[in-house]
């Protein structure tokens, strides 16, 4: 079996297939099949993004979507670890998780659509966009995935993981990095820093689902696959969406 592409998704890292092979006369993994999971995936992401955002346009309220957003984050983390950790039930774990994801989705983004009107559309629009572009990019080869460019996108989400992590844990002793979040220069190039690398994270995705496909992963792996290539886009959404309100709020 050819070696696994590495990625620094913490869902599609190289372990994740290690040791995983169809059986005789089991049906495999295809990219085809990965993609039509994703497909599902995403739909369940927007029916319960649809809905909480339904139910802010009624209340105005931040009080009415912020349980739904906190059932979203604990659900969606509990169903992610249960997904990494335990791949044969991904067929069920993966669209629990993209439903949690979407309550999330819908709440922050309503929220930020009520201060920033269309804010939202322009996040959902940049993300497939750059969706697209990647991978159309990915597959006629304008981007190739060689050593160097996989261990420089894994290092970089690294060091964004690890700012985040030291930045979480500094925040309880409220100690902020003002100039990073907020709307001048430094916060608007680190924001367009993070969203390239998310970005290229995608590619990387790609590329580690085809490597699984041609290995003869079990088809169950599919959703695994979708499940890892959602876990980026809705981190590309969110520091699109954040850096869309810097760049609104500099503009105020």
């Amino acid at each position: 079996m050819p070696q696994l592409m590495r990625t620094s998704n913490p869902a599609l890292s190289d372990q994740a297939f290690r040791g995983e092979r169809a059986a005789f006369g089991e049906q495999a993994m295809t990219v085809k099949g990965t993609v039509n999971k994703t497909g599902i995936l995403l739909l369940c992401a927007v029916a319960t993004a649809a809905w909480t955002w339904n139910i802010f346009l009624h209340t105005h309220t931040a009080e009415a979507v912020g349980p739904l957003a906190l059932v979203g984050v604990i659900g969606g983390l509990i169903f992610a670890i249960a997904t990494i950790f335990k791949k044969t039930w991904s067929p069920i774990t993966a669209p629990l998780y993209a439903l949690c994801e979407g309550l999330v989705l819908g709440s922050v983004s309503a929220i930020l659509e009520l201060r920033f009107p269309g804010i939202a559309i322009e996040a959902v629009s940049l993300t497939f966009g750059t969706l697209v572009c990647l991978l159309l990019a990915y597959r006629s080869g304008l981007i190739r995935v060689t050593d160097k460019f996989r261990l420089g996108v894994v290092a970089a989400t690294g060091g964004i993981a690890l700012f985040y992590v030291i930045e979480m844990v500094l925040g309880f002793f409220h100690i902020h990095f003002v100039a990073v979040n907020g709307s001048g220069a430094i916060g608007i190039g680190f924001s367009v820093f993070v969203v390239i690398i998310a970005s290229l994270n995608l590619v990387l995705d790609f590329d580690f689902i085809e490597s699984a496909a041609r290995a003869g992963v079990p088809k169950y792996m599919e959703w695994y696959g979708a499940f890892g290539l959602l876990v980026t886009l809705v981190w590309l959404y969110f520091e699109i969406l954040q850096l869309l309100s810097k760049l609104r709020s500099r503009n105020q």
